[in-house]
């Protein structure tokens, strides 16, 4: 009997949120950002509620206009090593730019992370869409979309190649005889491409997981076809169920066609619950979260995806000014959705603001409405699981405590972690190391075994 799919859960662990305006809330620590304890919290509270992973995002560059948790925060490996040591089954994620970094240097830095955590790593690959990134980094100008996503396609073969560079059985350490390790075991990379050039190997073995795994975050074409190519699971965002279902279904058919199973790339919306025992409280919580802020700060929080654009200079409650191509260079997919509602919505600019700054959702309501809404969503084929943020503060708490219970009463969560890693947690197979010879297949004519694959 075919075992039944099982929802999967990530948390992103966003310090005093992501929001102009979450920090002023009284019950929210407004050093959450750089506080370690209230990370630890959060990741053991993950855990609790059996959680795959937790999940640290990151950015490379702030100016006064940037909001509260991306001017003070963490560094995301810095920061995940140290949740390393105070969790034991939750994996571990963390966002790190092929713009603006090398490849061996991530590559160890992972592996390293995996081998801390015992094969719970994961690596969120993003090109960095702020163009001012690159003045922080002796890059000159800023890559523009498409180059910036063929740059990262040859980075993570490159990584991948690199964490190959040891065969699991390489270090012998054998005292008696005095042999360290199998120097045939050991590989080097010697790539040469159009953007890296890189010797190898890697000073660092493979972990028990084998490879950390790699999360993608872009939904533009690009990035479906860079996730459809090289991910292992997806980050994205909709706001109804049929635009979840048509990115599923696309990024699973892009995966097919490049010869890749459907079932080895999640897909993983994100997600605000806000969970109150009635309807009523549940409502209460998202009005005092949205009325914390003024229009000035929706409108300086809007202008961040639109490379820090100043829509003060627009007439409010007039439909959303025209602006071009602005935008397509940093977060094409989310501000062509911005672009596209405002036209198909006849949205004014203040709704536009207030929308994005703080999304109202459907996932807002009681613990079994909040259920309802994603077990909608997971069997109506929109997601493999949910990235779930706090749009409220104790957000993740309520959600573990309240929702988790009930969608392990249903049968489709998990009621215990089911391996020591992040990719056994996610059920997705071992890579076997490219450099260790295959077995002869000399099995695939046994019809016996060919129905039990089937």
């Amino acid at each position: 009997m075919t075992e039944k799919r099982k929802l999967r859960l990530g948390a992103v662990i966003h310090g005093v949120g992501s929001s102009v305006s979450a920090w002023r809330h009284p019950d929210i620590q407004s050093d959450a950002s750089i506080n370690i304890s209230y990370y630890q919290g959060q990741a053991r509270k993950a855990e609790e509620g059996k959680f795959d992973f937790v999940f640290i995002a990151d950015g490379l560059f702030i100016n006064e206009k940037a909001i509260p948790h991306f001017l003070n925060r963490f560094e995301p490996l810095t920061l995940l090593s140290s949740l390393a040591a105070v969790t034991s089954r939750i994996g571990l994620v963390g966002t790190l730019s092929t713009s603006y970094s090398e490849p061996f240097t991530v590559a160890r830095q992972f592996a390293s992370l995996d081998h801390i955590s015992g094969g719970r790593a994961g690596w969120n690959v993003v090109t960095s869409p702020g163009e001012g990134a690159a003045s922080n980094f002796n890059k000159g100008t800023h890559p523009d979309h498409s180059t910036r996503y063929e740059i990262a396609e040859e980075y993570i073969e490159v990584a991948k190649g690199l964490w190959d560079s040891w065969e699991d059985d390489a270090f012998v350490r054998n005292k008696e005889s005095g042999v360290f390790f199998d120097p045939e075991k050991l590989h080097r990379l010697n790539h040469k491409g159009k953007h890296f050039s890189v010797a190898g190997p890697l000073n660092i073995a493979r972990s028990k997981q084998g490879q950390p795994i790699v999360f993608q975050a872009g939904s533009s074409d690009s990035g479906r076809n860079l996730a459809a190519k090289t991910a292992d699971a997806v980050f994205t965002g909709h706001e109804t169920l049929e635009e979840a279902r048509q990115f599923y279904a696309d990024v699973k058919r892009r995966a097919a066609e490049y010869g890749r199973s459907p079932d080895d790339v999640l897909i993983f919306p994100g997600i605000g619950p806000i969970v109150g025992r009635t309807a009523e409280e549940a409502e209460r919580k998202y009005e005092e979260t949205a009325n914390l802020g003024s229009i000035e700060d929706a409108l300086q929080y809007l202008g961040r995806f639109f490379d820090h654009h100043d829509f003060s200079q627009y007439p409010l409650d007039e439909p959303f000014p025209e602006l071009g191509e602005l935008g397509s260079n940093g977060f094409r997919s989310t501000t062509d959705r911005i672009k596209a509602k405002a036209k198909e919505l006849n949205l004014t600019l203040r709704q536009v603001a207030i929308r994005s700054t703080t999304p109202r959702g459907d996932f807002i309501g009681t613990p079994e409405q909040v259920a309802d809404r994603i077990q909608e969503w997971f069997e109506a084929g929109a997601a493999d699981g949910f990235i779930i943020g706090s749009n409220a503060p104790n957000g993740l708490n309520d959600f573990v405590e309240l929702v988790v219970p009930i969608l392990q009463q249903r049968g489709i969560y998990r009621d215990d972690y089911e391996s020591d890693t992040l990719r056994g947690n996610l059920g997705l197979g071992f890579p076997v190391n490219r450099y260790v010879k295959q077995p002869a297949a000399t099995i695939e004519s046994d019809p016996e075994l060919e129905s039990v694959k089937q």
